[in-house]
C-alpha cells in the first residue's frame, strides 16, 4: 500500500478541513476518502493528480514519502503563505547622479536628504560599502569610437581622502574639484591629482589632493550600447604581435 492515506490526513489536518471538505474538493464521496486514509483503498490516477497539483506536491512523495508538518508548510498550494516565506536577497540601493542634477550635487554632495533624493540603482553589491552612480555626459573618456559615451552609466565606490594618493595609476574615477564633477584617470604626483581624458584634445586637468572634495573608483559599468568586443580582441593581437617583432628585431 501506498502512503497516499497517511498523507492527506496529515493535509487535512493542517489546512484545517473536515473529511466531507475535503472531498467535495476532488469530488470525492466522503466515504471514499475515509477509504483512502484507512489504507483500504487506492486513488485513481486522475484523483492523484488533482491532489498532488493543488497542494503542489510531486505525486511520488505523496505516494512513497511520509510528509512531515514544516515539508507541508513549505508547499504552495494555499497551504501557507509561501511567497511570504521566502527570504529575499537585499540589494544595494545606489543614488545616481544624472544629467537633471548634477550641477545641484556639486553643491549638495554632502547634504544626507538630498542624496535620499537622488534617482538610485539596485544592485546585487555589497551593501556595507557606499557607492554612487553617475551618468556620462560628454565624450571626454572615449578615443577612436571606443570607451565611454553619454547616457553611459559607471558606479563608484566612495574613496576616503587618505586612500587617493594609494589608488593605482589610470585608476577610473569621477569626482568633485573646483565646483566641477569630472569623470577621467587618475594620476597621483607630487601631492596632485592629475585628471586625464582618454580623448587625446582635451587637457589634463591638475588639482591639490586636498581640494578634491569627494572621488569615487569606477567599479560597474553599464553601456548604452553594446561594446565592439571583437574590436577588442583585435587590439590585443595586434599589440602582441608587435611585440614579437620588436623582440625579434632585439635578437637579431
Amino acid at each position: 500500500m501506498s502512503l497516499f492515506g497517511k498523507n492527506i490526513k496529515k493535509i487535512r489536518s493542517v489546512k484545517g478541513l473536515s473529511q466531507q471538505a475535503f472531498a467535495e474538493l476532488f469530488d470525492l464521496k466522503r466515504g471514499t476518502l475515509g477509504a483512502y486514509e484507512e489504507g483500504r483503498s487506492e486513488p485513481k490516477i486522475e484523483t492523484l493528480i488533482k491532489v498532488a497539483n493543488y497542494f503542489s506536491i510531486a505525486i511520488g512523495d505523496l505516494l512513497t514519502n511520509e510528509l512531515t508538518v514544516n515539508q507541508l508548510l513549505k508547499f504552495k498550494g494555499d497551504l501557507t503563505t509561501y511567497a511570504e516565506d521566502v527570504k529575499r536577497e537585499k540589494f544595494a540601493v545606489i543614488p545616481c547622479i544624472t544629467d537633471s542634477v548634477a550641477n545641484e550635487y556639486i553643491t549638495l554632495y554632502n547634504k544626507e536628504e538630498f542624496v535620499k533624493e537622488l534617482p538610485t540603482l539596485q544592485l546585487p553589491v555589497n551593501p556595507t560599502k557606499e557607492f554612487r552612480g553617475y551618468t556620462v555626459s560628454n565624450l571626454e573618456m572615449s578615443s577612436h569610437d571606443k570607451g565611454f559615451y553619454p547616457k553611459d552609466v559607471v558606479v563608484g565606490e566612495k574613496v576616503p581622502a587618505s586612500v587617493i594618493k594609494k589608488l593605482n595609476t589610470g585608476t577610473l574615477v569621477f569626482a568633485i574639484v573646483d565646483d566641477k564633477l569630472i569623470f577621467r584617470r587618475l594620476y597621483v604626483t607630487k601631492g596632485n591629482a592629475v585628471l586625464r581624458a582618454d580623448h587625446k584634445n582635451i587637457e589634463d586637468s591638475i588639482y591639490p589632493l586636498s581640494e578634491i572634495k569627494e572621488l569615487w573608483r569606477v567599479r560597474y559599468v553599464f553601456f548604452r550600447r553594446i561594446p565592439e568586443f571583437g574590436d577588442l580582441v583585435e587590439d590585443k593581437l595586434l599589440s602582441i604581435e608587435k611585440e614579437l617583432l620588436r623582440m625579434k628585431e632585439k635578437l637579431g
